[in-house]
């Protein structure tokens, strides 16, 4: 088995371009299919959507990171069911959970930065960055949010259903990620 991972590793270093677009492929996958993970609320449901994000910015790095979430959101945008609930469709990015969308693209780009940076050499200082990332979402969520909820309510429907989640979310994707880079690293 070790032999034939470090086959593949050994493929994948050598066809970086191809590489780099198996990568962003699965990324966008794994996104959509945790999307459909959904407990549906009002206006903004919980989803797998974060972790998936979250997993695939620590594992992928900042390039492939964000070409998985762009893809991503262009199936969407497309009319491709990948959002949450199998929804689809340009109005997505128009609507109530919009800039959560937009948030994935920061916090892809704050994951994959210092992964690159080697930041999975350490679980703790990959739980903190998962958690900044994490919370970038909710910045560019609860703005756009605030946009469609009345005045004063934005927090209570946007962010304070979704925090411990979200904690729990990003302590599971470095502790997804951290010890997996590190058995790949040694093949």
């Amino acid at each position: 088995m070790t032999t034939v991972l470090t086959s593949t590793k050994r493929w994948f270093m050598s066809h970086e371009q191809t590489a780099f677009f198996i990568k962003a492929i699965f990324g966008s996958i794994m996104i959509a299919l945790l999307a459909q993970v959904s407990v549906p609320m009002y206006p903004v449901p919980i989803t797998g959507q974060t972790l998936a994000v979250t997993v695939v910015g620590l594992s992928l790095g900042r390039k492939a990171g964000i070409a998985a979430v762009l893809l991503y959101l262009f199936q969407g945008a497309i009319g491709l069911p990948v959002f949450a609930n199998g929804s689809a469709g340009i109005a997505a990015f128009f609507g109530p959970t919009g800039g959560y969308l937009y948030g994935f693209i920061a916090s892809v780009a704050i994951l994959g930065y210092f992964s690159d940076k080697g930041i999975l050499k350490s679980y703790v200082m990959s739980t903190v960055v998962a958690l900044v990332a994490t919370a970038v979402v909710f910045v560019f969520g609860l703005i756009h949010l605030s946009l469609f909820v009345p005045k004063g309510t934005v927090l209570q429907f946007g962010l304070y259903p979704f925090i411990i989640g979200g904690i729990i979310k990003a302590v599971l994707a470095a502790a997804l990620v951290v010890p997996t880079h590190k058995f790949f690293s040694k093949l």
